[in-house]
């Protein structure tokens, strides 16, 4: 199957995109990231897609951009952290290379800060933090190849720990 080496996903905040343009340096390869793809073809921030077309506009967005992405990218990619909201993105992910970085909602949230651009964290954002995590969870470790949890790692040892993740398993022997 061809497509990306890596797929980054995750809720917002556990590091895909810090994680993402690390890995893609450490393997050679290319870094793409569809939340960036969307912001770029719609000429608007996602907050403003959210604001102006809804939710439900914006994960169609979302759905046509990672089904370009897997099927045009061979590098790492990351994923926005509803993507796997979708039926079909779930399907397309089916047998790659998928790794899912977790964190705990306190660190999640102090990396993302009070970020505007962060639409569904509005108003408790730990509250909602946690809520998203929690209801997403099944469909990221449905996704996933691996693991990955992030807390108290520094974004080099995260790298190292998805690519260990990601050896075949005689490697690991």
């Amino acid at each position: 199957m061809s497509g990306p080496l890596v797929v980054l996903v995750g809720p917002m905040g556990v590091g895909k995109s810090t994680v993402g343009r690390l890995l893609a340096e450490r393997l050679g390869v290319a870094y793409r990231d569809t939340d960036e793809d969307i912001v770029a073809e719609q000429g608007r921030t996602i907050a403003e897609i959210f604001a102006d077309d809804g939710e439900c506009a914006f994960r169609a967005i979302e759905a046509r951009a990672v089904a370009r992405a897997l099927a045009g990218h061979d590098g790492v990619l990351a994923l926005g952290g509803g993507a796997v909201l979708d039926p079909r993105t779930r399907a397309l992910l089916s047998g790659r290379p998928v790794v899912f970085l977790d964190a705990d909602a306190g660190e999640a949230v102090r990396r993302i800060g009070r970020d505007p651009g962060r639409p569904l964290l509005a108003g408790d954002p730990h509250r909602r933090w946690r809520a998203l995590a929690a209801a997403r969870r099944p469909l990221y470790t449905e996704v996933a190849r691996a693991v990955v949890d992030t807390g108290g790692r520094t974004p080099e040892g995260v790298v190292e720990a998805v690519l260990a993740a990601l050896a075949p398993r005689e490697a690991k022997a």
